[in-house]
């Protein structure tokens, strides 16, 4: 594997952006991010576009990193554009991590824009269907609600049909939740520990959408999504923009940048079929970003992991071999994922605090780790980090993610 380097890192603040387009969110991170590289334009050899949604909404499809690109100027370089649901960010990071380990360019740049909010708010929530197989959707939610019949945390009496006023999304998390809570004794509080740190975090980051500490008490009686899930333990919708800038050793000897970060692995894998007690996506991808860095994850000082909801982190956290499988809620209970702990797990708020437009998710937890390796995260900073992973999840087909990216960072000395 050559060496490759992010020197450059972009990111607006998440939120409900009524006055911004895809476009101009997009062109904002990428020139903040060349800023940052401290390069020009003219630099950037090749580009890669994640977005999801705004064929759906503004019906723009095809050629949105062009479109992207070309209105900066920056008509030169070939574009690659990127949907792999909330992946997508970090697949592109992928992508030109891979361009430049093939030796076709030395300098690239990748990029994530989403709007997501509009004023039909079915509209919002019914485009995460589309991170399904439409054509097997129907099914593929039965059979999620024929393994929660068959649990014994069920949902109550007066639960609302799946997607009711909610994304689908969201009961596919709840039922995997309700599945550990029945095989493990995982309770919602726990669940409510992770979300309220998560929230504690986010209060300490600028680009976070919301800012605003929430006790476990007050997420525990926040409104109901889907039981366990209460509202506080789920993603927002919103809308935003990441970019980072890779290159190579050779390119980053060439202009002698001082604020690189290394990537040890990038590793993008496909779910698989399996049943609720097969081997899962980030167990298996895990493995292979830990002999591909070399390390272990004792090595990891810090990570960002795809909270969608308080249980995409402590499922993840199990995954990623920070605790026994099955002891995720007993993890978060302990502290180690917070601030001070001995591992602390999403510092920006992850998607439940800092946001999650899906096409830019990916690429904003790299944004995170960067500034975290580079020891310029203030009030949230991490002592002495200096191995962060990043795990990024998307879609679902069957019982867990359609894809997912990990890569793992470096600080240089």
């Amino acid at each position: 594997m050559k060496d490759t380097y992010i020197i450059g890192v972009g990111m607006n603040r998440f939120g409900k952006h009524v006055d911004e387009t895809v476009k101009s969110m997009a062109q904002d991170v990428i020139q903040e991010c060349i800023a940052d590289a401290g390069l020009k334009k003219e630099d950037i050899q090749a580009g890669y576009f994640s977005n999801t949604f705004w064929g759906m909404f503004d019906n723009q499809h095809s050629i949105r990193g062009e479109i992207v690109f070309r209105g900066l100027g920056m008509d030169k370089i070939p574009v690659v554009n990127v949907e792999n649901a909330c992946a997508g960010a970090s697949t592109a990071m992928h992508l030109a991590w891979t361009a430049i380990q093939a030796g076709l360019v030395d300098v690239a740049i990748a990029v994530g824009s989403e709007k997501i909010t509009c004023e039909d708010k079915a509209k919002s929530l019914g485009a995460y269907a589309s991170c399904m197989e439409v054509s097997n959707f129907d099914n593929q939610i039965a059979t999620l609600m024929r393994y929660g019949d068959n649990l014994t945390i069920k949902l109550p009496n007066d639960e609302t049909p799946p997607g009711t006023g909610r994304s689908i999304f969201m009961d596919s998390y709840a039922m995997m939740a309700r599945w550990h809570m029945s095989k493990y004794g995982t309770t919602q509080e726990q669940l409510a520990i992770v979300s309220s740190k998560n929230h504690y975090h986010a209060s300490l980051n600028p680009k976070a959408q919301y800012r605003n500490e929430m006790s476990v008490d007050e997420i525990m009686k926040d409104a109901r999504v889907t039981f366990p899930l209460t509202r506080g333990m789920c993603a927002p919708v919103g809308d935003g923009a990441s970019a980072v800038i890779l290159c190579s050793e050779e390119y980053l000897k060439k202009i002698g940048g001082k604020r690189a970060v290394k990537i040890r692995a990038s590793v993008l894998g496909q779910g698989s079929d399996r049943d609720l007690d097969g081997e899962d996506l980030g167990e298996r991808i895990g493995k292979l970003a830990y002999k591909q860095a070399n390390l272990t994850p004792e090595n990891i000082d810090l990570a960002e992991l795809h909270d969608a909801t308080a249980y995409g982190e402590l499922h993840q956290c199990e995954a990623m071999g920070f605790c026994p499988v099955g002891k995720g809620g007993e993890y978060a209970e302990s502290g180690a994922t917070k601030l001070g702990g001995a591992r602390p797990i999403n510092t920006s708020g992850g998607l439940e605090g800092r946001g999650h437009p899906i096409g830019a998710s990916g690429l904003a937890q790299i944004y995170e780790l960067v500034t975290q390796l580079r020891h310029e995260a203030g009030d949230r900073q991490v002592k002495n980090a200096k191995i962060a992973l990043a795990e990024n999840g998307g879609g679902s087909i069957g019982v867990e993610e359609a894809v997912m990216c990990i890569h793992i960072l470096e600080r240089v000395e």
